[in-house]
């Protein structure tokens, strides 16, 4: 069950981002609310999936996966740059995640 919500807070990580960055386009004020319900849906089950798995591995998995989700999304969204340089250390971010969880 913890990884079920360290799965929730990564997703929850990913829609703060995304609607960070909508927000900082359009000064809406619903973007911003959805900014803080994201976050403390993000850190509320941030806190219950580190009842059990480690800090260092729960934290990194959260941080990669708001970091390459929420850089995948507003390329997605925003129409930032596609370029193969931005997947490949997208790519990076998941695989290292992926590294730290198998040794860790």
């Amino acid at each position: 069950m913890d990884w079920i919500f360290l799965l929730l807070a990564g997703c929850g990580e990913m829609s703060g981002v995304t609607s960070l960055g909508y927000y900082s386009n359009t000064k809406n004020k619903v973007a911003l609310g959805a900014m803080i319900v994201s976050f403390v849906f993000s850190f509320t089950f941030l806190y219950l999936s580190l009842q059990t798995i480690p800090m260092s591995i729960g934290y990194s998995i959260w941080t990669g996966i708001g970091a390459a989700g929420g850089s995948l999304m507003n390329m997605w969204l925003f129409n930032e740059s596609k370029s193969f340089k931005r997947f490949f250390f997208i790519f990076l971010i998941i695989i290292s995640v992926i590294g730290l969880k198998f040794i860790g």
